[in-house]
């Protein structure tokens, strides 16, 4: 069982509505320039939220919560961070993300009247994308050595339909799987593209990019 004090960052814990909305609010901050944001915390047990609203009341600590019943329990919330080198909440780069959130129809706490919540958001069960909008390949960071990334831009319909990894030699499967699991061990990647790549849903332009992308990082660590 996990521990009350264990922090959930898996965007897979959320329900798909929301793991949609929250790649789309990465992809769009992605856009505007704003790269160096995470996510702090995604599914939240009642007994964590019971746990944390404890805090500053009948436990020793700061208040962090206001609220027993909070939409982390129902898979429909998550909150964010800033990285350097801006400060963890940096208030002016999470107003530019609440107000990117506003029109996507994404609910942001710091919109709320009286308890002011600006790293938190959150969806509806019934939310959709807006008109307009198409959903590449986005990576979310889950801690502030990594930043947002999009692998795939935006294509036409006409571009030609990608094809997933299929190698020929077992050896070179085995391979590419031991070097995803590392990059997942060192927090370079997220666990979902590991997983990807062992269900077979791993397409080659995909597979490069993440390449590409754990040898840049661990580059400039």
């Amino acid at each position: 069982m996990t521990s009350v004090t264990t922090t959930c960052r898996d965007l897979s814990e959320l329900t798909p509505v929301a793991q949609q909305a929250c790649r789309l609010l990465f992809q769009e901050c992605y856009k505007a320039g704003i790269r160096n944001i995470f996510i702090t915390e995604t599914y939240r047990s009642q007994v964590r939220q019971n746990y944390l609203y404890a805090l500053g009341r009948t436990r020793p600590g700061q208040i962090v919560t206001w609220t027993l019943s909070s939409n982390h329990k129902s898979r429909l919330a998550w909150d964010i961070a800033v990285g350097p080198p801006q400060s963890l909440y940096d208030v002016t780069t999470l107003n530019r993300v609440g107000a990117i959130a506003k029109k996507l129809g994404i609910t942001w706490g710091g919109s709320w009247t009286g308890n002011i919540d600006r790293p938190h958001f959150e969806v509806k069960v019934n939310w959709k994308m807006p008109k307009g909008y198409v959903l590449g390949k986005v990576i979310v960071p889950s801690n502030s050595k990594m930043q947002v990334q999009l692998i795939v831009e935006d294509k036409p319909k006409e571009e030609v339909k990608m094809t997933n990894w299929n190698p020929g030699s077992p050896a070179m499967f085995t391979e590419a799987e031991a070097f995803l699991s590392q990059a997942v061990k060192e927090g370079i990647i997220q666990q979902v593209h590991l997983n990807d790549l062992k269900n077979r849903t791993m397409t080659t332009d995909r597979l490069l990019g993440l390449y590409i992308t754990v040898q840049q990082r661990r580059a400039t660590k």
